[in-house]
């Protein structure tokens, strides 16, 4: 028997293995396909203060390895979120629930914490979305804005507080220390790398909004690098993300130094990937001679 749990800010997962935010909805697009039961948690879609339409479409776009998105945190805002999607939710699901949300101004990240914070198991700061304007990515590319907003959600959130950064920056690890010292208890990265692609036979840009987020496997070393990083500067847990999509990935995550692991666009392209991913860690395990994942979190030095 091998022991696949881990231990993420004082929450207990039965295994490390996380829908990202925004690639399973509220968790309905993912139950249709296996008992959600199975995950570690699960971060749901994004949430802001107010309820968004997103950006125009076209916003996705096809990339070798990987995919463009820039869906702009379409939500129905927090108040619905709380009040309609997490109970919709709890009816069916029993794991660990992670809310992911984003704003325009501090006081909005702050007020959408005080609504949201208390139905859920974990808050999930996202100060990282390139694909809003006057937002979201503009907090997480500054070591002192980024302690700004961390510090102000942490006086009014109850629950551990995880901060997702990104990798559009210089040196994370700069972004990553502020927010630990502000008083984050976790950190997930990495978010999607600004891209972008052309229509060469229309003369435009494939996305409406031009630039896009950029994700899947061909992220993959680069959220791996990012995560070791991290972990050798930062005393919180990681919870690591970009480009997974085996069971393998997960355990070179956790060697580098994530406690957790969310799955993104892999879940884009087949929705039963984190039940396989799942079902497929213990095996792996065994090949690798591993009896319990917590002893292998960041032994790469």
């Amino acid at each position: 028997m091998v022991n696949t749990s881990v231990n993420l800010c004082g929450i207990t997962l039965q295994n490390p293995v996380i829908p990202a935010s925004g690639t399973c909805g509220f968790g309905a697009e993912l139950a249709e396909w296996y008992d959600l039961n199975l995950l570690g948690a699960i971060s749901i879609k994004g949430t802001t203060l107010e309820p968004r339409f997103g950006n125009p479409t076209p916003r996705i776009a096809e990339c070798p390895n990987g995919m463009l998105n820039s869906v702009g945190l379409q939500n129905p805002g927090v108040e619905t979120v709380a009040a309609e999607e997490i109970p919709r939710l709890k009816k069916h699901y029993h794991q660990p629930i992670i809310a992911n949300i984003s704003g325009f101004s501090i006081d909005e990240y702050t007020a959408c914490c005080e609504r949201i914070c208390n139905s859920v198991d974990l808050v999930e700061l996202n100060i990282s979305c390139p694909n809003v304007h006057n937002g979201g990515m503009a907090f997480g590319t500054s070591a002192t804005e980024a302690a700004r907003v961390v510090s102000a959600v942490r006086k009014v959130c109850s629950r551990p507080l995880v901060v997702k950064l990104t990798p559009n920056v210089t040196d994370i690890t700069v972004i990553a220390r502020a927010c630990e010292e502000a008083g984050a208890d976790g950190l997930t990265l990495i978010n999607t790398l600004l891209g972008m692609r052309i229509d060469v036979m229309r003369r435009k840009p494939v996305l409406a909004n031009k630039m896009g987020g950029f994700s899947g496997a061909a992220v993959f070393p680069i959220a791996l690098r990012m995560i070791y990083q991290v972990h050798l500067a930062c005393r919180i847990p990681i919870i690591g993300c970009g480009g997974v999509s085996s069971a393998r990935d997960v355990i070179e995550m956790m060697m580098a130094g994530a406690t957790a692991v969310q799955v993104g666009s892999e879940n884009l392209r087949n929705p039963l990937a984190c039940k396989e991913i799942i079902e497929n860690l213990p095996l792996e395990m065994e090949k690798l001679h591993i009896s319990d994942l917590k002893e292998f979190i960041g032994i790469i030095q």
